[in-house]
């Protein structure tokens, strides 16, 4: 496949075996964006903070997408293989645990982290995701992860951005797909709030001391 490699930052914690916080910036940001927000969960993680390799209209996204809520799957799929092959590769070269994972998405982010749970079962030691949705109208059924991973999910009630029923699908997906999902509706729009890094770190704390 003619993936090519992603801009990214890589912060390692000198820690043996420690997880790495994988960030997942929304449209318009890069791998900067995510650093200040990584630094409330701790900092006994490495970090590896990437920017996607697609522009449009010279904002960074991590895939492809047809009009507002409308994805261009195809693409997702490419860019998600091409994500998961990058990581792959990148903790030989910076000696990080490929199996010790947490994904931590937003928005643009948090899709392409939730289409590699649906496509990855067993790639992601957990995931924390701002303002998802369902990153495909067909998932496959018999996509099962087999460790009982934990994911945080957050969205906005009066987020505009995102029909609730694709928050609902998404609920959906991963539940049956055997991931131990923590499920937050908050009275919010599409931005983050404190509350919604609260809950988050609250949940890594309690997952991945």
């Amino acid at each position: 496949m003619n993936y090519q490699p992603l801009k990214y930052i890589y912060q390692s914690s000198a820690i043996p075996d420690a997880y790495t916080l994988l960030l997942l910036h929304g449209t318009g940001g890069d791998e900067n964006d995510l650093l200040p927000l990584a630094k409330h969960f701790g900092n006994n993680f490495n970090v590896l903070s990437l920017r996607g390799n697609v522009s449009e209209a010279g904002m960074p996204r991590f895939f492809k997408r047809l009009g507002m809520g409308v994805f261009d799957e195809q693409d997702l799929k490419f860019r998600t293989e091409e994500m998961v092959a990058f990581i792959t590769q990148l903790a030989e070269q910076e000696n990080f645990d490929i199996k010790k994972i947490v994904a931590l998405g937003y928005s643009n982010g948090a899709n392409i982290a939730g289409s590699a749970l649906l496509t990855h079962p067993d790639f992601l030691a957990g995931a924390i995701l701002y303002r998802p949705m369902q990153p495909f109208k067909v998932v496959d059924k018999n996509i099962k992860n087999t460790n009982n991973v934990p994911v945080f999910m957050s969205n906005g009630k009066s987020d505009p951005t995102i029909n609730p029923a694709d928050t609902a699908k998404l609920v959906t997906s991963l539940t049956n797909a055997g991931y131990n999902l923590s499920n937050h509706l908050l009275p919010v729009g599409h931005q983050l709030v404190q509350q919604d890094i609260q809950l988050s770190v609250e949940w890594y704390k309690k997952n991945f001391k």
